[in-house]
Formats: C-alpha cells, sequence, structure tokens
C-alpha cells in the first residue's frame, strides 16, 4: 500500500480510502468484518462512513457494525483513521426532522458526534466530515462548535463533503480568523465521466491544501465494465440505477464502448483504469471504494501500483475531456 499526507496535515493515509456505504444494507455484519480485516491486512488504514448509513429506518447501523468490529481488539481502532460523517436527519424514512436534528448547529453538531460516538464503541473520530452545505448556519457557530470538540479530543480534524469551492473558501477563512486548524478535506463527486470538480473544487481545495477524496469513482458502475458485464450475462449492479439510465444516452454508450476497448486494448480492467486514474490526479488523497466482497476489494488494491503512462492518460481526456486548467478555463 502507498501512503500520502492528508491535504496540508501530518496525518498519513492510505492511498485508498475503504468505503462502507454496503455494510448493513448489502453486506452482512460477518463479511463486512471480512472485508475490513482485508483491508487493514493490506495496509488500507482509513476508512469512511455516515452517521446516516444503513437507510430507511436503519440509519446508524453501520457505524454499529464498525463498533463491533472495534470491539474485536487486537490494534484495529489504533490502526484506523476513521472518518465519518454529520448534517442528516436520523428519522426514519418519511419521518419529518424534530426541530435541531439535522443539519449544522452546535445543538445538533454536538448531538450527532456523541451519537456517533457510541455506536462506534471509539472516543475519538479522527476526521469528521460535514455530509452537506448548511446554508443557514453561520460558519462562525459551526467552528465554535467544532473547536469544543476537537478541544475535548472527540474530533481530530475536520473535513466537508458535496461542498463547492466557495463555501470551501468561507469556511477556511473564518476558520483562520478564530485560529481554527480549519478543513483539511473535501469528498466530493469526481471521476473520469464526472470531471465538474476540476472547475473550482479541486483547485480551491488545492489553495487551502485540502485533501480531496473522490466518491463514487467508478459512477455508479459506469466505469467498472458495464457494457461487457452486460454483454457476458454478470451486469449485476449495472444492470439498473445510474448506470443503467446514462447508457440510454448513445453519445454516453460511445464514450463507455471507447473507454472499455481502450483498457482492453492495454490488458487492464477499466474498474482499475478509473481508479489508476484519480490516483494520478493533483490533489487527490485517495479514491473511496466501496466494496461488497471482498473480491472488489482485491481489485480496488491493484489500481494502487497501477502507472498508466502519458499515452494513456493522454487517450482517456481524449474519450473524458476535463474543462481544462481552472480557474483559466473559466475566467479565459
Amino acid at each position: 500500500m502507498r501512503y500520502t499526507q492528508l491535504g496540508r496535515t501530518g496525518l498519513k493515509v492510505s492511498r485508498l480510502v475503504l468505503g462502507t456505504m454496503n455494510f448493513g444494507p448489502q453486506t452482512g455484519e460477518a463479511d463486512s468484518h471480512t472485508i475490513m480485516d482485508a483491508a487493514l491486512d493490506a495496509g488500507v488504514n482509513f476508512f469512511d462512513t455516515a452517521n446516516a448509513y444503513g437507510w430507511g429506518d436503519n440509519k446508524g447501523r453501520t457505524e454499529e457494525i464498525i463498533g463491533s468490529w472495534f470491539a474485536k481488539g487486537e490494534g484495529r481502532r489504533d490502526k484506523t483513521i476513521l472518518a465519518t460523517k454529520g448534517y442528516a436527519n436520523m428519522a426514519g424514512d418519511g419521518v419529518p426532522p424534530w426541530p435541531n436534528h439535522d443539519k449544522l448547529s452546535a445543538v445538533n453538531i454536538r448531538r450527532s458526534v456523541e451519537a456517533s460516538l457510541r455506536r462506534l464503541g471509539t472516543d475519538r473520530i479522527d476526521l469528521y466530515q460535514f455530509h452537506h452545505v448548511d446554508r443557514a448556519t453561520p460558519w462562525d457557530e459551526i467552528w465554535q462548535a467544532m473547536d469544543v470538540l476537537v478541544q475535548q479530543g472527540k474530533v481530530l480534524y475536520v473535513g466537508s463533503s458535496n461542498h463547492a469551492g466557495w463555501h470551501l473558501a468561507q469556511a477556511n477563512e473564518t476558520a483562520a480568523r478564530r485560529g481554527s486548524l480549519g478543513l483539511v478535506s473535501e469528498q466530493c463527486l469526481y471521476n473520469l465521466a464526472e470531471r465538474r470538480a476540476e472547475m473550482e473544487v479541486v483547485p480551491a481545495a488545492e489553495a487551502y491544501g485540502l485533501g480531496v477524496i473522490p466518491w463514487s469513482p467508478l459512477h455508479g458502475g459506469l466505469l467498472g465494465g458495464a457494457l461487457r458485464k452486460a454483454r457476458e450475462g454478470g451486469g449485476g449492479r449495472t444492470a439498473s440505477g445510474r448506470a443503467a439510465t446514462a447508457l440510454e444516452d448513445p453519445a454516453v454508450r460511445d464514450r463507455i464502448e471507447a473507454y472499455e476497448s481502450l483498457a482492453a486494448e492495454h490488458g487492464l480492467e477499466p474498474g482499475e483504469v478509473a481508479l489508476a486514474w484519480l490516483l494520478s490526479r493533483p490533489g487527490v488523497t485517495g479514491p473511496i471504494v466501496g466494496p461488497r466482497t471482498a473480491d472488489q476489494l482485491t481489485s480496488a488494491l491493484r489500481a494502487v501500483e497501477l502507472d498508466l503512462g502519458d499515452a494513456l492518460l493522454a487517450s482517456l481526456d481524449e474519450i473524458f475531456p476535463g474543462p481544462g486548467p481552472s480557474p483559466e478555463a473559466f475566467a479565459w
């Protein structure tokens, strides 16, 4: 496994991030434990979750599964850099939140952190991330709440998710005025097929020293060999949802066909190419991989050692052109 610093911090994290969103809804507790053990054995030390994972009426279940894994001991907790998130309404589906039971008021931040700590069975959260932007709560209030939690040792670092570049600037300028460290990471949608983050999120993250943690690196399965799997009758995840909808567009289908053919020419798996491409991008700490099985984790691990080379990277840019260098591409 290869490691890097998380943004401008001294924290060393693996170039792959283990995503746990499937733990509970799709992967049972025993199999989830097996995957986490395999990840740790392979050197993956960066695990990502959220208070709402588990979904439906089981929100929080994923954190509980991680907590029961930590409880097995043998250094699991101390070897793991644990990232979770807060913001969500934790009531069941269709149940409106009680006032102050969602978003980022100081009241809900404190409640959410304490609840996550209980479910995770730990005394600290290494990276606490704001799952979405709360436009109704001032950043001064958010930082006041986080500063107290950091002083108490319950949270060590703070990150964001699904924030625009402007939000990153707002957050860190406010933190600087308070003498706080501010955000150290941004978790955003970023992959070969969805490169809008390059317009302003990635440049802002680089300017402020935030590590970029891409979610959905395979774009819902679209970049994981969707067409080949469909032809082979192994579509599974790619037979429905976002990937299937996207493939109904002839232009998208042509790009994916060209992409899979390019990977085949080089003797490479499409999903591994997509992960390796992200690992080659400036500012990227590591993509989040969310395996449902141990075999899927093994495939993702191979991407860390994959050097795509300049010619292949150029060919990928031709198939999936980005917005160009920013801010020049935006402001000419």
